[in-house]
């Protein structure tokens, strides 16, 4: 087994958010499903950016968010995705790794432009995104970094990035290069109407083991197994996944294996804010507490934290110092 490098790698979507308030009605008028992620074109990207309020750009996407909290816990990180080479590309990079984030995939000279996803927040603390995939979806096998891969402890896959063909390719040579050298490969389901698409694809791989960790909400889950009885999906899930992380927002979140079931409650706030990033950062904490071998109660613990830290004020990138909060919570 080759020596590890970085805690974490993470594959997915490099995209630039657009955040915005927003109220219902302007979610009525333009037609938007509280609370969904919707694909859209470029035209569509223009007409929602020209009908929004001021704005907040920063880089995101859901893996990329992920692993960015891995590094503020004090985790060594990677992500591979896929941006053009303009001004939101550069944008994107110069955050990534100023967050203390390797990042070394190649930027493309043609093609579609840098991604980018606008999110509308409503007072209740909703978000409803539509996004424009651009050059995040034209990832290929080629854009893998071996040493990368075969180097960090865990290899952690978005969802979102299962649409494009090769991309798929980019993740199934990730995985066996992962599993090659005695690595965990991850995968977060990421949105219900994403598990709608490729509910059969995503049991694949996670029945043949392509998978050894998944990440779901209660939503997904259900989508999952095409249930309404979260216990029936929970056992379901239980026989299919090595292992399972299932998040239940103002519920807490449980780790489930096939002997044990650990639960733990949400880690209270005074507001929520924004629940942009909520499930990103859950994951960041978990993922980090996991490749330190901490005990699997724990890293829930740390996922529930970095989960409240995030929906307490607007954006999916922490606005504390996430080891420090940790540490003033006895968890690191």
């Amino acid at each position: 087994m080759s020596t590890t490098r970085y805690d974490v790698i993470g594959i997915g979507n490099a995209i630039v958010d657009v955040l915005s308030h927003s109220d219902d009605d302007f979610l009525v008028r333009q037609k938007m499903p509280k609370g969904s992620m919707s694909l859209i074109d470029e035209n569509r990207a223009e007409a929602i950016y020209n009908a929004m309020g001021p704005v907040i750009e920063c880089s995101g996407g859901s893996a990329a968010n992920t692993i960015v909290g891995v590094a503020m816990l004090g985790g060594k990180a990677a992500f591979i995705g896929k941006v053009k080479d303009d001004e939101l590309g550069e944008t994107f990079a110069r955050d990534i790794r100023a967050s203390g984030v390797a990042f070394s995939t190649p930027m493309a000279k043609e093609g579609p432009a840098t991604a980018r996803s606008f999110i509308l927040v409503t007072p209740d603390g909703q978000r409803t995104m539509n996004t424009y995939l651009g050059a995040a979806q034209d990832l290929t096998p080629d854009d893998i970094s071996v040493d990368e891969v075969r180097s960090a402890q865990v290899l952690y896959l978005e969802g979102y990035l299962w649409d494009p063909k090769r991309a798929k390719e980019a993740f199934v040579k990730a995985a066996g290069i992962a599993h090659d050298n005695d690595r965990t490969v991850a995968l977060t389901l990421s949105d219900a109407f994403c598990v709608d698409r490729y509910r059969k694809e995503f049991l694949e791989l996670i029945r043949n083991k392509t998978v050894d960790l998944v990440f779901a909400n209660e939503a997904e889950l259900k989508s999952l197994y095409e249930s309404s009885d979260f216990d029936s999906a929970v056992a379901a899930l239980r026989k299919d996944a090595s292992i399972a992380v299932v998040t239940r927002s103002e519920k807490g979140a449980m780790v489930i294996t096939r002997e044990h079931t650990d639960t733990v409650p949400a880690f209270p706030v005074e507001r929520v804010v924004d629940t942009t990033g909520a499930g990103d950062l859950f994951a960041a904490g978990f993922l980090y507490g996991f490749a330190k071998d901490l005990p699997h109660v724990n890293s829930l613990r740390l996922g529930a934290l970095c989960a409240a830290e995030i929906i307490s004020h607007i954006g999916a990138r922490p606005a504390r110092k996430l080891r420090d909060l940790a540490n003033e919570n006895g968890l690191l």
